[in-house]
């Protein structure tokens, strides 16, 4: 495999690791300080990834939220949020999504071969829609994002996303916030499904930070060897 982005993960989950409540209302795990926090990171990144289902389900934004760090990005000829990407099966998304119409920076959407064109009659209008293989292929993914000039990579999920980016080892690190309830609902989605994970009993995930941000912790996870401690 070519090069690829620093890429960090970050998710926030229930004690008994859920990211939602099974319920169309959306569950809110993190709170106003650590979403501060959030749009920080997003800031220093030069790409935000999201599954398809996270842009039909949460319908998010990914946008830089604060002015003065809008202002430092566009202080270094930046676009004042990230650039956006989603990756898709069957193109099954709405053009009319906020992933789409909101914010000025450019919109990336990987999808299957096989829906290539669908996706083209779909969305064409409102982001550049890229063959990712049959199906979407992670690895050609971050490569050609690397190849489009991301160097910092920030995934948000959701569940579907982190177990690939994770079973296939291409994650540098791991931001996990826990919030202080739990859901108790298991058709709700968990924060990984599964799968063979390079970190396991015989192989432990190196915890380079612990931080309480109000009533939710941050743990901070060293998944490779470019971690890079102060970033």
């Amino acid at each position: 495999m070519g090069e690829r982005p620093y890429t960090i993960l970050s998710c926030g989950m229930s004690l008994d690791g859920y990211l939602d409540a099974a319920t169309k209302e959306r569950l809110v795990l993190s709170n106003e300080v650590d979403l501060e926090r959030v749009d920080a990171v997003r800031a220093q990144c030069d790409a935000i990834l999201v599954g398809a289902a996270t842009v039909r389900n949460d319908n998010p934004r990914l946008l830089v939220r604060e002015p003065a760090l809008r202002q430092q990005r566009k202080a270094r000829g930046l676009r004042e949020s990230p650039m956006k990407v989603t990756i898709t099966g069957h193109a099954d998304l709405d053009a009319c999504s906020k992933f789409f119409v909101t914010g000025d920076s450019e919109k990336l959407v990987y999808c299957a071969s096989r829906s290539v064109p669908n996706a083209h009659q779909r969305l064409g209008a409102v982001a550049t829609v890229i063959d990712g293989g049959q199906p979407v292929d992670l690895s050609q993914v971050v490569k050609d994002l690397h190849d489009r000039g991301v160097r910092r990579l920030m995934v948000e999920g959701g569940g579907r996303v982190h177990t690939q980016f994770l079973t296939a080892d291409l994650a540098d690190e791991l931001h996990l916030v826990i919030a202080p309830f739990f859901v108790g609902n298991s058709r709700a989605h968990r924060f990984v499904g599964d799968g063979a994970f390079p970190w396991n009993p015989g192989h432990r995930a190196h915890l380079a930070e612990t931080r309480q941000i109000g009533d939710v912790v941050l743990l901070r996870y060293a998944l490779s060897s470019r971690f890079v401690a102060t970033s």
